[in-house]
């Protein structure tokens, strides 16, 4: 495995895009495809990408996500000593089915100068972009410890933006270039900030998603000091991701890359490309409480939950799945419960509500792309990921949160689902995904 250069988890957000030039904006009732029946611009998704613990590529993790699978595994060697928690989520690596071989999708300009976090973001970005059967050809596409020791490529590899850099370098996306770092929330923001690129005019197609590679003996500690990861389980490693589950005791820290081919409706269908769903909303929030902890009431998560919905422009009732974030902490998942609960009201015990953590581990950057993908997936094809390690839960909880086993997404109707990430400093998100109509 390559050295990593950055001791502390570093988190990245990547957006890179074609940019449309004069989008014409119809009026409410146009038959064009471009605006939903509300009159804005309708986004799809056509291409999905993953590098997870599960493994990588989307039809290989799905199926183990279904079947209850957990990429969850042990972590040795000295410089792990002395850590509390010995459990991580680490990516495959290797030449196997499923595995990650860096070798096998970059080049070896790629391999010299891209860390592990990067190496990752490329390897999902292809996949998506390969399921989207989209690449730009034209010009219009693309505008749519001592000083001798230390590498030349030492900066290039620690800044957040160089990721989006080499994903339009690879592919010539000349539109938008986007970064931020919003903690555990990046992922979503991600997704959401590309769907109002497309929304706005500023591009037809956009990549966006996010990409970890923290396990490091520094990040591990940093966690660890903040007694937010989890240390019961070390001796069962598969057991210690347990969402909702009484016994839960921490996070566990994991990587990856998750990255979604978004694109303009009208664009998706002239040229014919396969839409897997549609992102429908983004609602953000702040909690404006303390740095690490989730605000007490759930007054944020409910009003990035509620903001979503009303982006979406459906009502509680239209929705049928939320992806927690639920990430197997005590407190997290107790007030994410609560504010579930509290937004759909009586309509929350119509509700299947589960957290892929449990398989994945917590992705911390690239968690809310994951989930976004794991939501377009339910959506798409009427299976609802379970929640593994889900054996006790307390009296509060008290909602289908598909314990261990897949279900099937009941009901006639159109196929809606939020799913939701929450980050340290209080920043919130959520988006609303529904299947094609």
């Amino acid at each position: 495995m390559k050295k990593t250069v950055v001791g502390p988890a570093s988190i990245f957000l990547f957006c890179s895009a074609k940019r449309t030039l004069n989008i014409p904006f119809r009026s409410q009732g146009s038959s064009s495809g471009i605006v939903s029946e509300s009159g804005r611009v309708r986004v799809g998704v056509t291409g999905i990408g993953v590098v997870t613990p599960l493994g990588i590529g989307v039809s290989n993790v799905w199926s183990k996500l279904l079947q209850g699978k957990s990429g969850i595994g042990l972590l040795s060697g000295e410089k792990y000593e002395g850590i509390p928690s010995k459990v991580a989520g680490l990516v495959p690596r290797g030449e196997g089915d499923g595995q990650f071989h860096a070798p096998s999708h970059l080049t070896k300009a790629e391999l010299k100068i891209a860390e592990d976090v990067t190496q990752f973001a490329l390897v999902a970005s292809e996949e998506a972009l390969c399921q989207a059967k989209w690449k730009p050809t034209s010009d219009q596409d693309k505008l749519d410890t001592g000083y001798r020791k230390v590498s030349p490529f030492f900066v290039p590899r620690i800044l957040p933006n160089l990721t989006a850099g080499h994903i339009g370098i690879r592919y010539g996306f000349q539109g938008p270039n986007h970064c931020v770092s919003t903690a555990c929330t990046t992922g979503c923001h991600a997704v959401g900030d590309a769907m109002r690129f497309i929304r706005n005019g500023d591009a037809k197609v956009m990549v966006a998603g996010g990409a970890e590679a923290c396990i490091c003996p520094v990040a591990m500690a940093g966690f660890s000091r903040a007694r937010a990861l989890s240390t019961k389980y070390n001796d069962r490693p598969q057991e210690s991701s347990r969402p909702f589950d009484a016994r839960r005791d921490g996070f566990v820290m994991a990587e990856g890359a998750a990255v979604l081919t978004l694109e303009e409706w009208n664009h998706a269908e002239s040229r014919g490309a396969n839409i897997l769903a549609e992102i429908l909303g983004c609602g953000l929030s702040g909690d404006a409480s303390h740095m690490t902890a989730p605000r007490g009431d759930g007054f944020g998560a409910r009003r990035c939950m509620k903001a979503a919905m009303r982006d979406a422009r459906v009502r509680v009732e239209d929705v049928g799945y939320v992806n927690a974030h639920a990430t197997s902490t005590p407190l997290g998942d107790e007030i994410e419960n609560q504010a579930i609960k509290s937004v759909f009201g009586s309509h929350a015990n119509n509700l299947a509500v589960s957290s892929t953590k449990g398989a994945t581990g917590h992705l911390l950057g690239a968690a809310g792309a994951l989930e976004a993908i794991f939501t377009v997936l339910a959506c798409q094809h009427g299976q609802l990921p379970p929640t593994i390690n889900l054996e006790e839960t307390d009296d509060e909880f008290d909602l289908n949160y598909v314990p261990n086993k897949s279900q099937v997404w009941l009901g006639d109707g159109r196929q809606i689902g939020l799913t939701n990430s929450f980050g340290f400093g209080g920043t919130n998100a959520s988006l609303c995904i529904g299947s094609v109509r």
